[in-house]
């Protein structure tokens, strides 16, 4: 085997179509193309959705909702999650910072506190928002909720 013996495996090129060879190759005269319009003519390119003059389908259904620019998104944190949190670093006092670097939050996340678990050690709790639930259990627990 040399360099001069290589060729692809068999079967795995087509040889293109000629078309516009004159009419005894059967694809002469139109080029495959048909009588006149559009796909005829050279340069042409189809809009993305267009369905030939039809109304095109995402012109055909309605709009509907809005997004409201002033929405407002916290990242919900749980009590279980913090209670876990302050178990795992022995923290009095859970920051936004603590629970940054504990993968809990990303840097620009507003966080809210949440009631779901349970929390039973006496911390002290800063977010951006707090449940009234969440306030009442962490208050019953001998800690704080400090609003940022």
């Amino acid at each position: 085997m040399n360099l001069s013996s290589l060729k692809p495996a068999a079967g795995s090129v087509k040889v293109g179509k000629r078309v516009g060879r004159g009419q005894g190759s059967g694809k002469g005269g139109t080029a495959a193309r048909g009588h006149k319009g559009a796909q005829s003519r050279s340069g042409y390119s189809r809009k993305l959705g267009f369905e030939g003059g039809q109304m095109p389908l995402q012109r055909r259904l309605p709009k509907f909702g809005f997004n409201n620019i002033n929405r407002v998104e916290y990242k919900a944190l749980n009590l279980d999650a913090i209670q876990a949190l302050v178990e795992k670093t022995g923290a009095a006092v859970v920051t936004l910072d603590l629970i940054r670097e504990n993968g809990l939050s990303a840097k620009n996340d507003l966080v809210k506190i949440l009631n779901r678990g349970e929390i039973t050690s006496a911390v002290e709790v800063q977010a951006h928002g707090f449940s009234a639930s969440a306030i009442e259990s962490i208050e019953k627990a001998g800690g704080k909720a400090v609003k940022l």
